[in-house]
């Protein structure tokens, strides 16, 4: 029996088109009450199909340079996350060098930053 429950929770404002306009989360538990953001990625895991499901939102005014930012930092979590969940050292670096080579072909990132 869970001894607490915590709550993540999402607000998406959509235009007549079903576009997000505003998007705004929660955490309680981390202090953070409507904060607003340009873009998220949900990904949960469905273990009886066995594969990942995901949302993908962004608002109509994110900028394409902070999208691309976005998704490179994503990449790099994603290569930490790889690390300390499986213990894949090896290929989380070579993740990591992926998308250091991509954020270089995306002109977001200069290498030795």
């Amino acid at each position: 029996m869970a001894s607490h429950t915590s709550d993540i929770t999402f607000s998406i404002e959509l235009d007549e088109n079903k576009v997000p306009e505003n998007i705004k989360w929660s955490a309680p538990d981390s202090g953070i009450e409507n904060s607003s953001t340009k873009a998220t990625i949900v990904s949960v895991w469905d273990d009886k199909a066995q594969e990942t499901l995901r949302i993908d939102l962004w608002t109509k005014d994110m900028p394409v340079d902070r999208m691309k930012k976005f998704v490179h930092q994503n990449l790099l979590a994603l290569a930490d996350t790889l690390e300390r969940a499986a213990n894949e050292k090896e290929q989380a670096a070579e993740l990591r060098e992926y998308a250091i080579q991509l954020g270089e072909k995306m002109n977001i990132l200069k290498r030795g930053n």
